[in-house]
Formats: structure tokens, sequence, C-alpha cells
């Protein structure tokens, strides 16, 4: 009993040095700059002070007025709604083409790496590839479109509001959309086929499996893809700033709150109190948001009527 207990003991000492570089890593670059940015935000820190004083809420009462802040987070949520939408369409349509096992397609491993690699990529390599791509007068779509007579002059894509969200939305979606598409292949192929071989036995057609079973199994998942694209979309910052102007022109219809943030703390006025409030403020909206998305989606028993009918 001895030898087990000091066995034991010696056990959970190894396993306090193993994670031990996790919690020191955590503790440094996670758990600290969290707090000091909320301290931060109650300071008055700014241009080349090093020091700074609490003041309290007043970077939050002004950022609660702050047009430029609510502007950028609505810009925010129009470009991930232009991005999300279509990529997990796409991607559950994908998914379930790929794990249809009647269509016998050759080379799923190869069409999952072609639609994951655009993940592989950085972000400013991308974005240097489009900003290239569109340029004005002589990018490569502009010439295709003046040689197939679509336009008669070379057209400004990035002086158009339209335009330049929906080129930040389609390099946002072309990007992540490949993980989208493997992670939903991933939860289809762990449905039991028993379910679609009973669904088949009484008679229901491809179309009917599909609808009534591979879209309800996938609820988890589609709502772990949706919140963890929220987050994603709330923290948008490279692609919009490497490929407009840093300041998400034109007309600030492309700056995201993230780049608001950036713009804050470290363009002209190097606010750095308020740009931690900005900080703090799009963290309590992402909250609001995952808990009010979970509410909405959350599955409801139906209440059972209690004592007899009159």
């Amino acid at each position: 009993m001895i030898n087990k207990t000091s066995a034991q003991k010696k056990l959970q000492v190894y396993g306090y040095l193993f994670t031990l570089p996790f919690v020191i890593v955590f503790l440094i670059f996670n758990l600290w700059p969290t707090i000091y940015t909320f301290m931060l935000s109650l300071g008055d820190l700014r241009g080349l002070k090093s020091s700074f004083h609490i003041v309290g809420f007043v970077n939050f009462a002004k950022l609660v007025q702050d047009r430029y802040f609510w502007g950028a987070v609505g810009n925010t949520f129009i470009i991930w709604g232009l991005n999300f939408a279509p990529q997990l369409g796409l991607a559950l349509l994908f998914a379930v083409w790929l794990t249809n096992v009647k269509l016998r397609i050759h080379g799923k491993n190869q069409f999952r790496a072609l639609f994951y690699m655009p993940n592989l990529l950085t972000a400013t390599s991308v974005a240097i590839l489009f900003r290239s791509l569109f340029a004005y007068p002589i990018g490569p779509v502009n010439q295709m479109l003046m040689s197939i007579g679509v336009v008669p002059e070379a057209f400004q894509f990035f002086r158009s509001i339209p335009a330049s969200r929906l080129i930040v939305a389609f390099i946002q979606w072309w990007m992540w959309c490949g993980q989208t598409l493997i992670l939903l292949m991933a939860a289809i192929t762990s449905i039991s086929p028993s379910m679609y071989e009973s669904a088949v036995i009484d008679g229901a057609n491809e179309w009917q499996c599909t609808w009534k079973i591979t879209v309800p199994m996938l609820r988890p998942m589609m709502f772990y893809l949706l919140i963890t694209s929220m987050v994603g979309g709330m923290q948008m910052f490279d692609i919009p700033f490497l490929l407009t102007d840093m300041h998400g022109g034109p007309d600030y219809k492309i700056r995201t709150s993230a780049v608001y943030m950036y713009n804050i703390a470290f363009q002209g006025r190097n606010d750095y109190s308020y740009a931690a409030a900005i900080s703090i403020g799009m963290f309590i909206i992402t909250i609001i948001l995952a808990v009010l998305i979970n509410y909405i989606t959350k599955e409801r028993t139906p209440k059972s009527r209690l004592g007899g009918t009159k």
C-alpha cells in the first residue's frame, strides 16, 4: 500500500511537471495580457507616457457614444455575414457530396487538400495577391473585364464600397471554407450508417435522408462553426487592414472593429487606454452574441400539459 501511494504521488509530480510549461505560457501570454488590458481600459495612457492613472469607466462611457466604433462593428458584421452564409452553405453541399458513398467519388483526399490549401497561406501574401489582381487600371481582373466587353474602362474596385466589401468577404470565404468543409465531413462520417439504412427501408429517398437525418445531426457542429466564425469575424483585422489604406477605406466602410482599435492605438492618437476599452467592448459584444445564439438555437422540449382537460 505504501509503494502504491508513493507511486501515485510520483505520477502526480510528473503530471504537474508536464503541465507546468503550458501553465507558465498561459499565465504570461494570455492571462496577464488580459488582466493588463482591462486595467489599461480604466486608465488614461496615451501618447509617449509610460505610466497611467486609473480614471474609472470614462473610456467605456465614451465608447458607448462613439459612432465610429458602432460603425466599425456594423461593418464587421456585414462583411462576416457576406462571408459566413455562403461559406457554410457551400461547405455543407460539398461535404454531403464528398461523403456520399453511393457516388463513389475518387480522390476525396485530394479534394480535401485542395479546399484546405488556401488556409495555409499567410494573410499578407493573400492581401498582396488580391490587391494586384484588382489593381487599377492594369490589374488582371480589369484587363479581363475590358477584353470581354463587360466594362468600357478600368473599374476602381477599392474606391467602391460594395466591391471592396465583396472582395474582403470573398477572401475570408476562400481562406476558411476548407476548414469548415473538413469539420462538416468529419461530423457526417460520425453519423451511424444504420440510421440511413433504416430510413431507406422505410422508403426515404436521397434528399429526405440528407434533410431529415444529416442536417439535424450536424446541428452541434454547425453551432460550433457559427460561434467560432463569429469570434473570428469580430477579430477580423489583417485582410481589411492590408487590402485597403490601413484605415478601412473607402469612406471607412471596410474598417472593422479590430482595425479601428489598431488605428486608435498605433496611428495618430496613440490612445492606448481607449483602444483597450474598444477591445473589452468587442469581447463583451462577442459574449452577449454567443449567449444569445446559444439561447436561440437551444433545443427545447415541448412542455407537457399538467392535469386533465376541462
